[in-house]
């Protein structure tokens, strides 16, 4: 029987490994468990992607926030 924190432990741990944006994890994780939105100051696009990913428990758009190498 799956345990209820298996999701996000293995989404963090599967963004974690890919490289993603460290905001976009954060929105990620925030959204997911259901933590109110940051200071409008402090929200970044990938913030905002992630809370919503998030709250919909959406893990399709992590290779779309994946930090390239400058």
């Amino acid at each position: 029987m799956a345990h209820p924190g298996d999701d996000y432990r293995e989404a963090t741990t599967k963004m974690e490994e890919m490289g993603v944006d460290p905001e976009y994890i954060i929105g990620w994780q925030a959204g997911y468990l259901g933590h109110p939105e940051r200071e409008e100051q402090r929200i970044t696009d990938a913030w905002q992607a992630g809370y919503e990913d998030g709250k919909a428990r959406n893990t399709a758009n992590f290779d779309k926030w994946v930090k390239s190498e400058a």
